[in-house]
């Protein structure tokens, strides 16, 4: 592929824009990074909040833990911790540096502060506000359809920032064009880039996402996912599986250390990673081998998830699972067919996976669709695939990514309302 050509250049440009460190669940630190955009508005420390979330704000908020807050869990943890120590500048790693001094307030602040949470309509999936108030002044901050992206602000009713979410949605003037994800490009661009262009943010990558699962290997997190698995046994599917299960162990439940994300996701972004790092590792490949292989698993991750959107009742991690498998499938010297039957197998495998929110159960959704990712490689290997009319399944991998995409963004819309009157009632 041409370096200069659109394609390639878009698609540093997704990686760069996708691949970001965050520290702890998006979702409540997208509440974080709102309350602390408010307060800092507002210049002052609030004596009442208000945070309107959408659904599945509320259920991504619900159980996870919240870094920096001695374990805290909720939508309201979330807004006290952004409104007394958060970083307004540092968006999606706005609570990863919080003082002492505000930790220790967290509790009476809490206890002393009305906070009222409430459902919103909305026409965005994702979407905050978050009002603060301090006697009689007020500021409001509005985050919508992605985890930083500011669209709505206001002090004392003067706007000072206002974009349509819906208009921001079409307008991609300001964003990589990601129609131009495709498995055949993907395949190009990861045999043929410049790894100058792209190999600080994959590095990255492996550093943060590596360093969290050791820590869930290490400590005590949640369910303990990745112990578990390790306890079946030692073979490189087992570690793959458990090396990125472990990272979300950690990172569920607290975790104080930041990961690189995919898609908005830290536990995509984890899940897209350890498992090719892990075979890598098995199959002693280079440096540069590995970087192009996760290439391939991130960018495949991407271009599922565009047509699914940030949130979903369709676990993420499905499709995350499928991008490593694809991954390995180039590592172990498999080309675009390779890939291409790779990524079909997986999804037809586990595309049933519902997202209930983000908590400990994560990290085992993970070990499933990294292993549906294993598997699909080892079926393409063995001769076996799943042809165009078993299920969701269409002929091309292109028509079935679309398939899974419209199950998932249209298919489960109905469930994933279901899903939340379940976990809020």
């Amino acid at each position: 592929m041409e370096r200069n050509s659109l394609v390639y250049q878009t698609y540093v440009e997704i990686l760069k824009r996708e691949l970001v460190c965050a520290m702890g669940c998006t979702e409540p630190i997208a509440v974080a990074y709102c309350a602390a955009k408010a307060r800092a508005t507002l210049g002052a420390e609030p004596d009442r909040i208000k945070v309107g979330a959408s659904g599945n704000i509320i259920k991504n908020v619900k159980s996870v833990v919240v870094p920096n807050t001695n374990g805290g869990r909720g939508i309201a943890v979330a807004a006290a911790i952004g409104v007394l120590g958060g970083d307004e500048t540092a968006e999606l790693e706005v609570i990863s540096r919080i003082p002492e001094e505000a930790k220790a307030r967290l509790a009476d602040y809490l206890a002393a502060t009305p906070i009222e949470v409430s459902s919103v309509e909305s026409d965005c999936i994702l979407d905050i506000i978050v009002t603060v108030y301090k006697g009689e002044s007020s500021a409001s901050v509005r985050i919508a359809n992605e985890h930083a992206n500011i669209v709505h602000i206001e002090r004392n009713g003067e706007v000072l920032l206002d974009k349509d979410p819906a208009a921001a949605l079409k307008d991609t003037s300001d964003e990589p064009d990601y129609t131009l994800l495709t498995v055949h490009d993907i395949c190009d661009f990861a045999a043929t880039c410049d790894l100058n262009d792209v190999a600080p943010t994959l590095r990255r990558q492996i550093e943060m996402n590596t360093a969290i699962s050791n820590e869930g290997l290490k400590n005590d997190y949640g369910a303990n996912i990745g112990k578990v698995m390790l306890t079946t046994g030692n073979g490189v599917r087992i570690r793959a599986k458990a090396r990125a299960a472990a990272g979300s162990d950690a990172r569920m439940n607290g975790c104080e250390m930041p990961v690189v994300i995919c898609s908005g996701s830290g536990n995509q972004g984890i899940t897209a990673s350890m498992p090719v790092v892990e075979y890598a590792k098995e199959l002693g490949k280079s440096e540069e081998e590995l970087l192009r292989a996760l290439l391939v698993s991130n960018l495949v991750t991407l271009h599922e998830k565009t047509g699914i959107g940030r949130l979903s009742a369709y676990c993420g991690a499905v499709s995350a699972g499928a991008g490593a498998g694809a991954g390995i499938a180039w590592l172990y010297g498999g080309g675009e067919d390779a890939v291409a039957h790779t990524i079909v197998n997986a999804l037809a495998i586990t595309s049933g996976i519902v997202c209930d929110g983000a908590k400990s159960s994560c990290a085992a959704k993970i070990a499933i669709a990294a292993e549906a990712g294993i598997f699909g490689y080892e079926m393409y290997v063995n001769g076996q695939q799943f042809h165009g009319g078993d299920g969701l399944v269409v002929k091309g991998v292109e028509n079935s990514i679309a398939s899974f995409s419209r199950l998932a963004r249209v298919g489960m819309s109905e469930t994933d309302r279901e899903i939340i009157r379940m976990m809020t009632e």
